[in-house]
């Protein structure tokens, strides 16, 4: 493999080019972190160039790179994106010169916490004598009075003598044990940090998006070890919050462990891209999340269809961005659904997939239509349960039913339509359907697979329409499962609204909440007010000129 050396070699003649080629012969002790011999060298060749001179060596003692710069800078070439551990650095240190006498920049700082380098140092020559000075600058956890990184005081370099092996084996250790809890290894799951982007429609809701953003998060298996609140004064439009803020967003990842951006604001292919090429951390938006979830959920034929439907429908104008963030949808958390095979197929053969999806949706919609065929026929009430994502939907199935319906404390809990004769307190002719939660601003890819599933709202005689009375933003929470309905062209269906969780609140303002909205209070989980909701649905049936009948014989029926 022929020796290169990075940088603009241009005007530098054959004895220059010999000698910065020679640098790759140098191998130093393991413990050591640069000689003196070997600064001088580098620091001989820089001032007869007039250019700043760096290295490249890895913990062997070996020199990976040999870089040339300008008189005012370098740059450091690509490096590998394998590092020696979730809670490690990269496994190589930067040491270069500096021409005026200068001590660590900023720019050499940045490059050591976007790279996570085990150490940055430069090479300056000390002011009226011979000789090389060594000023080094590493990362340090958060807990260090909120700094980012630490320096050691500029000392001659023969008098650096840290043995450097012990003292990055040290640092590492001390990085896991400040990120304690938050501490997760890549087989338990990743982790995580939030960055909440408030534009002024949104800044009064931002605490309620942002426990939001952790509670899908949390669904999808994500550890979140913080999160960050940006409030730009525009988008920008490559990286939407502006490089020097993702900047920051990197070293703090560095500092607890993070090893993925969820932006809770939509992001075009070309941000996720260019994020994901100053970082080096997988970056996804909310909208991929939601995906995630619903990946991880679907268990029957008609789910994962859907899911796999929406994927590719989002994934298609991505295609031609090779990035970190595509890999998110190849393996891992993202990775259920198509998986990478699919992902690397050519536009048309994503297209031919999409119309075969579609084909066997619309074959699952005739099945579903007989099946409705049959309701109507027997004439029996239909109520469809509706609501916001973990509102509770699933419990008041079970309760209302006697039925075994998975129940979970996450969002999207619940993927598949299922059907059941009530049962409570005695059985009744009434037909009750669980249906998928709604929340603000779900994705459009999502909405349109799932139209098979929402058509089953087509038929319902009345909704019950849920509302998780705890949430602190229940009332936007109305509202958004509001439009979701009348998106549907559902407007004119009648609704019942049921306030659920009761448990969880002071009671003192809920006879007013109930007199708002013409609203029934339960708590599904304890099982209060079905006493109360019960006759509650049967006069909303009968007022819409629908008689219920108890002692009904039909059969427990699922979709």
């Amino acid at each position: 493999m022929p020796i290169e050396i990075y940088g603009n070699t241009q005007g530098l003649n054959h004895l220059i080019k010999r000698r910065l080629t020679g640098l790759y012969k140098k191998r130093l002790e393991p413990s050591m972190v640069i000689t003196a011999d070997l600064a001088r060298q580098i620091m001989d060749i820089s001032k007869e160039t007039s250019r700043q001179i760096g290295l490249i060596i890895n913990r062997r003692g070996m020199v990976e790179y040999v870089i040339v710069g300008d008189n005012r800078g370098i740059e450091i070439p690509p490096l590998s994106t394998e590092r020696t551990g979730r809670a490690r650095f990269r496994g190589v240190r930067f040491i270069h010169t500096h021409l005026r006498g200068e001590l660590l920049s900023r720019e050499d700082l940045t490059d050591l916490a976007l790279l996570q380098l085990d150490l940055v140092a430069c090479i300056t020559e000390m002011r009226g004598e011979r000789g090389e000075t060594i000023h080094a600058g590493y990362l340090v956890p958060e807990n260090k009075g909120g700094r980012t990184w630490d320096f050691m005081e500029p000392v001659p370099v023969p008098e650096f003598d840290i043995d450097f092996i012990e003292f990055i084996t040290e640092l590492e250790n001390e990085f896991v044990r400040e990120r304690g809890k938050f501490y997760v290894t890549k087989e338990k799951g990743d982790t995580c940090i939030v960055v909440s982007v408030v534009l002024p429609r949104r800044e009064k809701h931002v605490d309620d998006y942002t426990a939001e953003m952790k509670d899908l998060c949390y669904s999808a298996g994500i550890t979140v070890v913080d999160t960050v609140v940006q409030r730009p004064k525009e988008l920008h439009p490559r990286y939407l919050i502006g490089r020097g803020k993702i900047e920051e967003l990197v070293m703090k990842c560095q500092q607890l462990g993070a090893d993925l951006l969820v932006f809770d604001e939509e992001l075009t292919p070309g941000q996720i891209k260019n994020i994901s090429g100053i970082t080096e951390l997988k970056v996804i938006d909310r909208n991929q999340l939601i995906l995630d979830i619903f990946a991880g959920r679907a268990n029957t034929t008609e789910s994962k269809i859907q899911v796999e439907l929406a994927q590719l429908r989002y994934i298609m104008p991505r295609l031609s961005e090779k990035s970190t963030a595509l890999s998110r949808l190849m393996g891992g958390i993202g990775g259920r659904g198509p998986g990478e095979q699919k992902l690397e197929v050519d536009r048309r053969r994503v297209r031919d997939r999409i119309s075969s999806l579609e084909r066997r949706l619309i074959e699952i919609r005739k099945v579903r239509d007989k099946k409705r065929e049959r309701r109507r026929a027997s004439a029996i009430p239909i109520v469809s349960i509706v609501g916001y994502t973990n509102s509770g939907k699933s419990t008041l199935l079970n309760l209302l039913t006697k039925s075994r319906v998975e129940v979970e404390d996450k969002p999207f809990s619940t993927l598949n339509p299922t059907t059941r004769i009530m049962k409570y307190p005695e059985r009744k002719k009434i037909i009750l359907t669980d249906t998928v939660g709604f929340i603000t601003r779900l994705p459009e890819v999502l909405l349109r697979a799932f139209m098979a599933t929402l058509e089953e709202l087509e038929d319902a005689h009345l909704l019950l329409h849920l509302v998780d009375m705890s949430a602190a933003d229940f009332e936007d929470q109305i509202e958004s499962v509001e439009h979701v309905i009348n998106s549907l062209g559902l407007s004119h269906k009648k609704r019942l609204i049921v306030f659920n969780k009761i448990d969880k609140v002071d009671r003192t303002f809920i006879p007013n909440i109930e007199r708002r909205y013409n609203a029934v209070s339960i708590s599904a989980f304890k099982k209060e007010g079905i006493d109360r909701l019960v006759p509650a649905i049967e006069e909303a049936l009968q007022n819409d000129g629908l008689q219920v009948m108890g002692n009904g014989l039909w059969e427990q029926e699922n979709d």
